[in-house]
Order: C-alpha cells, then structure tokens, then sequence
C-alpha cells in the first residue's frame, strides 16, 4: 500500500491541502494529530470539519476528552482505518503535525508497547528538564530506541522506556507484527518564519472570538480535571489557567502565543530528526492550496 503524507508545523495549511488533494484522487484522510482524537476538543485543537466537505476522514472524535489514548492505540487505529480504505480503493493520506504520531507509522516503535508506570510519572514529573535529561543520560538506552526529548512529557516516557528496558532487556511484544506493509512518500509545507508566526497569531485570534473559553468551561463542567486539560497543553492548560483566575486576558494570549511559537519550532526540530532517522520530507514552498495540491499529486504518481 502506498501512503501519502503530508506533515508541517502548526497553522501551515496542512488540513486544506490533504482535503484539496483528496478530492483530485479518490482520497480519505488520516489524521496524525495527538489531540483531535479527543471529543468536545474541536476549537483548540483546529479540527475545521467543515472543511473536509464530502472527503471521508479518520481518526478524530475517537475517544471522550479525559480518556487515555497512546501512540500505541493510534497505531491500532490507523491499522484499521487503512484496512478500510484499502477495502474501500481509496488512496489514503496521512496528514498531521504530531511527529511522533506520524513517525510510529512510518518506521514502527517497538517499544511504544512499554506498559505506563504511574509512581515512576508522578515522581518525575516534579523535576526540572535538566534533571531529567541528565537521568535518562544515565540509562543504557535500548537497541534503535532514538527518542525525543524536546517536551518534559516526552522525555519522561523515555527514561519510562528506558527503566523498563533496563529490568527486562527485551521489547515487550513483537514490532507491531500485524502492521500493513507500506511504502510511504512524505511532503511537508514549510512557511517562512515571518508567515508562520502571523498566521498563528491571527488564527489563536479567531480561536478566542469562536468560543475557544466557552469549549475549555464546557469541559470542565463535564467533570475533566484542570489538572487533565493543562496536561493538554497550549489552548487547554492556558485557558484553564485563565478561567480559574491565575491570568488575566492579556497575559492568557501574551503566553499562549509565545507558546504556540515555541511549539511549532519544536515541530520543524521533530521532523529534522524523522529526516535523520531516514525519512525523505519533500519540502513545499507555502504557496496557494491549489498550486501545492498540483505539486504534491505530479510527486506522487509518478
């Protein structure tokens, strides 16, 4: 199965350029997004269903706000949307911003089935980045395991994987064995920074004036943690912030949108480490949708 991807950091234009793509070839999408499989998450997450009109898309609205969901899980999901489509003779089209997400098709990780240890996140999550990151310098990393340590989350995960391995010497389960062999081709938009960083403004802008308070309340009136909604990030831990008073709106957007900056540069550093790791990235120029959407379908049939 050929798979078509197409990856860039926050606010490039991502979604409408898998949508225009899809319509042109018979297409379904994938999402690659580690929070829009959330429910109830739609304005800060920028899931924009409208846009998708007539185009079958997978992987968004899966599990209730609050549920625990994994890279693991993802893999199983997108396993079964690509039985699908397969079935169904459309082209699919993987599209999305989370690295890791997108990585965990692309060169399968086998030790994403390394079971969660609570007391171990409890105890980490107290210390700074510079502690954990001299921890996990401390542990023998196992074999192919090159992980990401640019968010405190991440880097936690990986001293978990790495303690795990350290008692057992073995991934715990065989590579996703039942994964569908496929031959991927991967194009990513790169806007020019000064671009990148008004359109992310502008678009947290729009967010606010859509309700992006009303959605974070909402949640919390369904019973979600705040605790919960900051692990979110961005909008989420921001506007929780907020609605319990420890920002006013000025410093709510100031932060968020530095964050938001910050987030998407972290984005671009993950998708120079999927090209190191041997991923080829086909770099589009920020360009209108149609004119990408030709450039990207003349790429991959030929």
């Amino acid at each position: 199965m050929k798979l078509l991807v197409i990856l860039g950091p926050t606010a490039s234009g991502k979604t409408n350029l898998a949508v225009e793509v899809a319509k042109r070839i018979n297409g379904a999408i994938i999402s690659a997004d580690s929070r829009q499989v959330y429910r109830g998450m739609d304005i800060g997450t920028g899931k924009d269903l409208d846009a998708y009109g007539d185009v079958p898309y997978f992987l968004i609205d899966v599990v209730e706000a609050g549920e625990a969901y994994d890279v693991t899980r993802y893999q199983e999901d997108v396993r079964l949307a690509l039985q699908t489509l397969q079935h169904q003779g459309k082209q699919p089209i993987l599209c999305g911003g989370s690295g890791l997400y997108l990585q965990s098709i692309l060169q399968p990780f086998e030790y994403g089935t390394v079971p969660v240890n609570h007391n171990l996140r409890d105890t980490l999550d107290l210390l700074p980045m510079d502690t954990l990151l001299q921890k996990l310098e401390g542990l023998s990393l196992p074999p192919r395991f090159n992980p990401d340590t640019h968010t405190k989350k991440r880097l936690i995960r990986a001293i978990e994987i790495a303690t795990w391995f350290l008692h057992h010497h073995a991934p715990p389960t065989p590579p996703t064995a039942n994964f569908p062999a496929v031959t991927a081709q991967l194009f990513g938009i790169h806007p020019p920074l000064e671009s990148r960083r008004q359109r992310i403004t502008d678009r947290l802008q729009q967010r606010l004036d859509d309700g992006l308070l009303a959605e974070v309340q909402t949640l919390l009136d369904r019973g979600i943690s705040p605790e919960k909604l900051c692990y979110y990030g961005l909008e989420y831990k921001y506007v929780t912030q907020y609605l319990r008073g420890e920002l006013d709106y000025s410093t709510l957007f100031a932060q968020l949108n530095t964050a938001i900056h910050r987030f998407a540069k972290r984005q671009m550093t993950y998708f120079r480490k999927m090209e190191k790791d041997g991923l080829t990235i086909h770099w589009l120029q920020q360009e209108a949708t149609g004119d990408m959407a030709t450039e990207v379908i003349r790429h991959f049939q030929k």
